[in-house]
């Protein structure tokens, strides 16, 4: 019997809030960690150490994001991509609320702390398998000439998660006093996760599997029926596509580096080495977030008719210039040009992420797409997201000047350039065939759609055909 399939429209809009949802949570924490936690949970004499010490937890939860790609990523190529979406909604959501609970370091001392990092490595590990779930289930929903369009909008999850939280914070502070935030307050936007998890259960559960994993699945089937034996995905994502998982960190690193810096430690940076008001630096993370939202979805499209290797250099060689103004302006110590800095900021971040949900979709063959994807992206956010709060704390508080951070984001911007100057186009690929016609590897001589190359990997199985070179849409 024919399964329902259901909308791209509703398909994006299932994949978007729940995308947010996860993203507000996990933001939350980083948002809380430059701001209150490193005073209710990890006191210290000197404020950037307290800031140091709660970013190294901040990124104690990117260590779990592998563990959860790699789990989530088996389960999602072997059972299907929703199930480990309301999963990954779930443990995401409770461990927030739970943090909201949490007693403080004045209340139970060391235990604290402790508990805020097991409930942070939670958060990490439902991560892990909400990015490659939510952007395949677009990208397999979706026809072969929009995909970087419609596969944009969970990674507008991102921006939209963190505008929700930095909206919330920003709010409470404009309404309670300093006192009054850190005694509770800090606490309501923890609390509310609990009602918007229930918002995206019901959303995510009204929509329809991956119709291309369903007929990957049943080949899958009826070859086992014939005495086939597949191997783990996992395993076979590293036999088989280890360059396009280098490939998928290297796009990512530039990236990831970039949008922990701009809307993280700005946050630090504003109130701890300006001495500025905490409301200064959230209300330009809030506007350049509404900014980068909305022109995400605009990048995907325009990856869509001129590659998603143009648009992703256009971010990446952006950023890496931009990196030197960015921080000149902020220390004009004026909120519109803070405001204007971040935005920019965001812009070229956008430019990169926009593209990124298709192109990595893309590298992989559908028995080991979650798994690829999700490995890709999360052993980069250990490299780059994970540490980008810390190295640039670290170099502020070491040199007491914002160049030696402004080198770091430009050289995370040159690491991208040169993987995707280096990768193949993938714009236009017929997610439905197999990989076996096509190079292994994800860096073959730059530019250019993808070529029909034979490679010396198992011959493809009868009926599926090379790799599409990229049309025009």
């Amino acid at each position: 019997m024919a399964r329902p399939r259901s909308g791209i429209g509703k398909i994006v809009g299932a994949s978007l809030v729940g995308t947010t949802i996860e993203w507000y949570d996990f933001f939350l924490y980083g948002s809380a960690a430059a701001l209150v936690f490193n005073e209710i949970f990890f006191p210290t004499a000197d404020p950037l150490t307290g800031t140091l010490i709660a970013f190294i937890t901040y990124a104690i939860g990117f260590l779990a994001r592998p563990l959860g790609g790699v789990v989530f990523g088996h389960y999602g190529d072997k059972v299907g991509r929703k199930k480990l979406l309301v999963l990954s909604l779930l443990l995401m959501g409770g461990a927030t609320f739970a943090m909201g609970l949490l007693p403080t370091y004045d209340a139970i001392g060391i235990g604290a702390p402790v508990l805020l990092t097991v409930l942070r490595l939670v958060q990490g590990f439902a991560l892990g398998g909400e990015w490659g779930g939510a952007v395949l289930i677009v990208s397999e929903h979706g026809g072969d000439k929009h995909r970087g369009f419609w596969a944009s909008w969970p990674q507008s999850g991102a921006p939209g998660g963190n505008l929700l939280a930095t909206g919330v914070l920003a709010l409470l502070a404009a309404v309670q006093s300093e006192s009054t935030f850190q005694a509770w307050g800090w606490r309501v936007p923890f609390l509310l996760s609990g009602v918007l998890v229930l918002v995206g259960l019901w959303i995510r559960l009204s929509v329809s599997e991956s119709p291309v994993f369903l007929e990957a699945q049943a080949r899958a089937e009826a070859a086992a029926a014939h005495g086939a034996k597949d191997e783990p995905p996992v395993v076979e994502v590293f036999r088989r596509n280890w360059r396009e998982v280098l490939t998928a960190i290297g796009t990512r690193f530039g990236e990831n580096i970039s949008y922990y810096v701009l809307t993280s430690f700005v946050l630090v940076y504003v109130t701890t080495h300006l001495d500025l008001p905490k409301s200064t630096a959230l209300n330009a993370v809030l506007i350049g977030s509404a900014v980068h939202f909305v022109t995400i979805p605009a990048w995907g499209a325009l990856s869509d008719r001129i590659g998603r290797r143009p648009v992703t250099l256009i971010g990446s060689v952006g950023m890496a210039l931009w990196a030197f103004a960015f921080f000149g302006l902020v220390d004009s110590e004026s909120f519109a040009v803070i405001t204007a800095a971040v935005t920019v900021g965001l812009l070229f971040h956008g430019a990169m992420y926009g593209p990124q949900a298709a192109f990595i979709s893309e590298m992989f063959d559908t028995k080991v797409r979650y798994s690829g994807a999700s490995m890709g992206s999360q052993l980069a956010s250990i490299v780059a997201g994970a540490l980008a709060p810390i190295i640039a704390v670290e170099l502020l508080k070491e040199y007491d000047s914002s160049v030696p951070v402004a080198l770091y984001l430009a050289a995370a911007a040159v690491v991208t350039t040169v993987t995707v100057a280096l990768a193949r186009e993938t714009r236009g690929r017929d997610l439905r065939t197999s990989g076996g016609d096509r190079p292994a590897g994800g860096l073959p001589a730059a530019g250019g759609p993808p070529a029909p190359v034979r490679s010396a990997a198992p011959p493809p199985r009868t009926g599926e055909t090379a790799v599409r070179s990229g049309e025009p849409s």
